[in-house]
């Protein structure tokens, strides 16, 4: 079973490589969240840096991995368990 702490360094791993694709794909946090239908880049730039608590669920790196075109494993990079 996973610690929390561990469960935590994984949500900052996929924030790291969510940022890095969005930016190689030249997406601004704000494109980014007004396709994934939100209003603000709230979700984007917290889940991004993990403030407060905050992290992208499965249904948001679907939306995400559809968007910039990548396959969603790319967001699971250099996680070893």
């Amino acid at each position: 079973m996973l610690s929390d702490a561990q469960i935590k360094e994984i949500h900052k791993i996929i924030g790291k490589n969510v940022a890095k694709i969005r930016k190689e794909k030249k997406y601004s946090q704000l494109k980014l969240s007004l396709e994934m239908g939100h209003n603000s880049v709230s979700l984007v730039s917290f889940a991004e840096i993990g403030l407060k608590g905050a992290h992208f669920n499965i249904e948001h790196l679907l939306q995400i991995a559809s968007i910039l075109e990548v396959d969603i494993t790319e967001f699971f990079k250099d996680i070893h368990l």
